[in-house]
């Protein structure tokens, strides 16, 4: 705020709280100059919901005491710091090389979004939130099965060969293996089974990860398929 817009405000308080008036001359230069030496980075009203004249109001209707310029910052640092919670930052527009550009595009979103003339970019609230999925997301993902592009996917196969072959078993309708734990190396779900060699003294001899699962991997998890599948059947 400028010191017109100081000068505004407090007018709008004296009228609310007559014991903020200043009727000497000098004595209302002084207030103007220590208000705006406080408040000189806090903006009168932004497009995005601040006001500061709804915090004096608020001050003045729910505490005894006579406002202070802290009672107009303190909520503003508050609107601050809580449209930068909500921020995800976007991906600058500028050449990512040019990391001076970057940095400043980054800088300069975060800027407008902390001083109330743009909305927090929220990324994050896009696939998750109180309200559950967007029913267009979620039909989108149905549609397309895999964020991951199909010929890109079989691009990757050669470098993820436990992976490719739990998709082309799943594919195929054959029970996930990886979905249970291994019981001869001991593998979690989700990890792919390991080559353990046994040693003379019975130790383990080299854990390199397997591109199919072990027998009895897949047994247990046919297993538990057949269970869940007869489950519903005996309801």
């Amino acid at each position: 705020m400028n010191r017109l817009e100081i000068a505004a405000l407090l007018a709008y308080i004296g009228r609310l709280d007559p014991r903020t008036i200043r009727t000497d001359q000098g004595e209302a230069r002084d207030q103007i100059a220590q208000w705006h030496e406080l408040l000189g980075d806090v903006p009168m009203v932004t497009p995005y919901g601040w006001d500061a004249r709804v915090a004096a109001r608020r001050h003045i209707r729910t505490s005894p005491y006579q406002i202070l310029p802290a009672d107009v910052a303190r909520p503003w640092e508050s609107y601050r710091r809580d449209r930068l919670a909500r921020h995800s930052d976007p991906t600058p527009s500028v050449d990512p090389d040019d990391q001076a550009a970057w940095t400043a595009e980054l800088a300069g979103a975060r800027r407008a979004v902390a001083t109330g003339s743009a909305q927090p970019a929220q990324a994050r609230a896009i696939t998750s939130g109180r309200n559950g999925v967007d029913p267009k997301l979620e039909a989108r993902l149905r549609e397309i099965g895999s964020c991951i592009p199909p010929a890109a996917r079989a691009a990757l196969a050669p470098y993820r060969p436990a992976r490719a072959a739990r998709e082309a078993a799943v594919a195929q309708g054959q029970p996930d293996a990886l979905s249970v734990r291994c019981e001869w190396c001991l593998a979690q779900p989700g990890e792919p089974c390991r080559r353990r060699r046994i040693g003379p003294d019975g130790g383990a001899r080299g854990t390199a990860p397997r591109a199919t699962p072990h027998p009895g991997r897949l047994d247990l998890a046919a297993a538990q398929q057949t269970q869940h599948v007869r489950q519903p059947a005996m309801a």
